[in-house]
């Protein structure tokens, strides 16, 4: 059985200090997007907390990058940051 890629790390949450689970690349998001908008990775998480529907606190973050990096992918944001259109394979 192959270990486990998920990297266990503490935050200070909503409801005082509190361990996530998630992939490398996650985290790396998350801290990505911790830099881009000013904020510690436990202001993040108690935003995140905050605004979320009902469910786990690791869901929620997964879905918040998610939600983050997709709307920064519209063609909106693209334009925003500077990107042009992906050119499709001939």
């Amino acid at each position: 059985m192959k270990p486990s890629r998920l990297v266990n790390r503490n935050v200070i949450a909503g409801r005082g200090r509190t361990s996530m689970r998630l992939e490398p690349e996650l985290w790396d998001a998350l801290h990505e997007i911790c830099w881009r908008e000013g904020l510690a990775i436990g202001q993040l998480v108690r935003r995140v907390e905050r605004d979320a529907s009902p469910g786990g606190r690791t869901s929620a973050v997964r879905v918040f990058a998610l939600t983050y990096f997709r709307d920064a992918a519209t063609e909106d944001g693209h334009a925003a940051a500077g990107h042009g259109k992906l050119q499709q394979p001939a």
